[in-house]
């Protein structure tokens, strides 16, 4: 066995007795401001360990969230009508896909843009209809021309008034006028106006009657109306409840419609079920349209297009304005509360610039002199960050871009166009963990290196106060 005192031999800190050592005020105070100090450098220390350290880093994107990006939206435009807001996608592969309505709610407002009523539900794709052949003689006037003047005294006289509303330069409006002039002079000769009076075909030129159009929210060519008696005209803060004609447009199909309009009055049973009237769906409320919803993009340049868009209509492009202001535009799915809360932890400022388009308005001022195409350039960048709470096989990506703004004018017909372009390049941002280890070393040298220097300055002072003693007694003697 090792004896004691073999095992004292190796004390690397033997003691002095008390009884040898002598205290001095200077030692005290620098004892004092040591301790003070220790205590400073240890919380300082403390501090830098609890404190989130990261990296920040350039790299390719690797696109390890697929090879399709998300965009969410919501979109106020006060002069656009839902019956014919589409939102189209295009980008440089050759994809474009036209009125996509799958992950898209439309919903009219007015001129506050607060919503008027239920979602709007768009009538059928008019890309197929049936149109009557086309003539070039003289067409026979067979429906009443309508105007401001008489307007209301006709759609108070007859429980159906059907209405074309029409453009004379229109392509689409003159190929409907042979078949919409032939169905109402048969209808005029079944259904006597004077006799019977259920039912009454109108025509209003949008040209002359641009106040009367205007207030019932037409905006394409040729747009008819449906209005029955009690309930036309009926003001709710400035909406008019009536439906549309979405069907074909050859005399057959018109005159069948109609038919099945008069019969949907209960006044003729012998009519059969099957032929109710199906090519009809809601005008649009107010002149106005929130979009909001998702679409999802390939993750190449591209662009997201909002317009008037119809296969059978006309627009004026004098007479569109595409202002808009901007609730939400966003790329990529939203990243939950409680990790986004831990991701700005690490970087108080992420996120900030993920929606940069939100309440910002773009409003085209001089509407009536041009036509004004409203784009956004986006330059979009992908981050990643990486916390020691979330694994690497997780992290929390964000999508932020830069957002540029301009008024185009254009001969064509006025869009809004988010012109999106993403980075090759991507910002990846990792917390940094710091060692326990590293902690301990820098505490021991800090209580080490403080009680060192200390000790040599206190030696220095004993020892300087001792030589000036030594000097003054030798002067003495």
């Amino acid at each position: 066995m090792i004896s004691s005192t073999k095992l004292k031999s190796v004390d690397f800190y033997r003691k002095i007795p008390r009884d040898l050592t002598e205290a001095s005020l200077s030692g005290a105070g620098l004892s004092i401001i040591a301790a003070l100090s220790m205590v400073f450098l240890f919380g300082m220390e403390l501090n830098n360990y609890l404190t989130v350290s990261t990296t920040t880093s350039v790299i390719v994107d690797g696109s390890s969230d697929g090879d399709y990006l998300r965009i969410d939206f919501n979109i106020s435009f006060p002069a656009l009508s839902c019956e014919f807001a589409s939102i189209d996608v295009s980008d440089v592969l050759g994809t474009n896909r036209l009125n996509i309505s799958k992950t898209v709610r439309k919903f009219s407002i007015d001129q506050h843009l607060n919503p008027t009523g239920a979602e709007f539900r768009s009538g059928p794709d008019l890309h197929h209809i049936k149109h009557g052949d086309e003539f070039n003689g003289e067409v026979i006037q067979g429906s009443v021309p309508l105007d401001s003047r008489n307007f209301d005294q006709y759609s108070h006289l007859f429980p159906v008034l059907v209405i074309n509303f029409f453009a004379p330069w229109c392509y689409w409006s003159n190929r409907l006028k042979p078949s919409w002039e032939t169905a109402a002079k048969m209808l005029r000769e079944r259904y006597d106006p004077q006799m019977d009076g259920r039912i009454l075909l109108g025509s209003v030129d949008c040209t002359q009657e641009a106040d009367l159009c205007k207030r019932h929210h037409v905006q394409g060519y040729p747009s008819i109306r449906i209005f029955r008696k009690g309930s036309d005209l009926k003001e709710e803060r400035g909406h008019h409840d009536h439906e549309a004609y979405y069907g074909d447009r050859d005399t057959e199909s018109l005159f069948k419609a109609m038919e099945a309009l008069v019969a949907s009055l209960h006044l003729e049973p012998h009519i059969s079920d099957n032929q109710t009237f199906t090519d009809k769906g809601p005008a649009p409320l107010t002149g106005g349209c929130r979009v909001e919803g998702y679409v999802r993009v390939k993750k190449v340049p591209g662009n997201l297009i909002i317009a008037a868009r119809s296969g059978a209509h006309s627009f004026d492009p004098s007479k569109m304005n595409m202002s808009h202001v901007v609730s939400h535009f966003s790329f990529g799915l939203k990243a939950e509360m409680k990790i986004l809360n831990d991701a700005k932890r690490v970087i108080p400022y992420f996120g900030g610039s993920h929606d940069k388009l939100k309440g910002k308005s773009f409003i085209n001022h001089h509407a009536a002199d041009a036509n004004v195409t409203i784009e956004h350039y986006l330059q979009v960048v992908k981050t990643e960050v990486h916390t020691r709470r979330a694994s690497n096989d997780h992290p929390l990506i964000e999508y932020e871009y830069t957002a540029h703004s301009s008024l185009v004018e254009s001969v064509y017909v006025p869009v809004t166009k988010f012109h999106f372009e993403l980075s090759p390049m991507q910002v990846l941002i990792a917390e940094k963990p710091k060692s326990f280890s590293h902690f301990l070393t820098n505490v021991c040298a800090i209580i080490g290196g403080v009680f060192t220097v200390a000790g040599i300055l206190d030696s220095i002072l004993h020892n300087t106060v001792r030589l000036i003693k030594k000097v003054e007694l030798g002067k003495n003697f």
